[in-house]
Parts: C-alpha cells; structure tokens; sequence
C-alpha cells in the first residue's frame, strides 16, 4: 500500500518544471529551422530579438529601443546604420567615446546552435567588447544566419580580410564576472 500512496503522491504532487538550459534547449531545438532556433537560444541568453520585415520595421523597432532605454548618445561609424541614427535624431560619434550609452552595429554573422552573435573588426573597429557601451543593438540580415561555428569560419575563411573576431549572446555578464550586465538587441532584417 505504501507504494501505491508513494505513486499517487507523486502524481499530485507535480514537480516543477526546471528551467532549460541553453544545451538541452539546442537538443530540442536540433531540427527546427535555423532562424527559429537562433531566435530561440538568443533570447534564452537574455537577448532582446526583433523581426522586421523591412528598413521602416527597423527604424521603429530602433527609435522604441532607444527611447525606452534612454540613450542619449550612440558609438555607430557605419555610414548605413548612421542614416538610421539620423532620422531617429539621435547624436552619436564614429569612434567610441565615455559619453556613449549605446553601440549600434552590423555582425558577420548570427549563429544558430548557441545563438550567439560573431563580430569581426568590421563590426567594432580594434575595440574589445568590454570597451563597448552597456547597452548593444546589432542589425543584420536573416541570410547572415549559419549552423554552427563551423560553418561561420568556412565563410569568414572564403572572405579573406577579416580580423580580430569574437563573439557576443544575450547575456553577456555570464561570460565576463567583472562586466555589468549588457542588454542586446538585435533587428533582423528580411533579405
């Protein structure tokens, strides 16, 4: 009989479901389509992920970020993502400066099996990450998501000319003890 109690103990009794960790989320994730899980594993990482599906989609995603996040000055020397900055008006610097609360920059590419995001010097210019402001937005294109890290230095390889690569998630305080916590924001664009 106390077997029987034991077992119905525990079927009322549901325990509580442990959060997923970022693993065993990319082994449930391992079929679904590559943007889906890069979406999935970046905002499980603490990321902040927005889909547009034009230039006018991003442009509002980004004033809202902005605003809601009171940034008042941005680290962009992207001439595109500049014209942006521009009709949201708000003031930024082509090099990275103390009064800078907000990067806004491109990426190489967007990795789906972690759901981290590779920057190359292209991106960043010679400034380590942890130089960069508190708060990071990154645009990029749904073509710039790959499989693996693998398949990103296959390309990065074919393209030749890139340096000084990294790479960043959601939650990037996880990886760097003495950083404060980064809140990043990614607008994905449609090709």
């Amino acid at each position: 009989m106390s077997v029987f109690k034991k077992l119905i103990s525990k079927i009322l009794n549901k325990e509580e479901e442990k959060e997923l960790t970022s693993v065993q989320l990319g082994d449930r994730l391992k079929n679904a389509d590559l943007d889906y899980k890069f979406a999935q594993l970046f905002t499980h990482a603490g990321g902040y992920f927005n889909y547009c599906a034009d230039e006018a989609e991003a442009l509002q995603d980004l004033n809202n970020i902005l605003k809601l996040e009171g940034v008042n000055s941005v680290f962009c020397f992207d001439e595109d993502l500049q014209k942006f900055l521009d009709v949201v008006n708000v003031s930024y610097t082509e090099n990275l400066e103390l009064i800078n609360d907000c990067a806004f920059i491109t990426c190489e590419y967007l990795i789906a099996y972690d759901g981290r995001i590779m920057l190359s010097s292209n991106n960043i210019r010679h400034f380590p990450r942890a130089s960069l402001p508190d708060k990071i937005v990154v645009m990029a294109n749904i073509s710039q998501i790959v499989a693996n890290l693998h398949d990103a230095m296959t390309k990065v390889k074919r393209r030749g000319s890139l340096k000084n690569l990294t790479s960043i998630s959601g939650n990037i305080s996880e990886l760097d003890s003495d950083a404060t916590t980064t809140k990043l924001f990614l607008l994905l664009l449609e090709d």
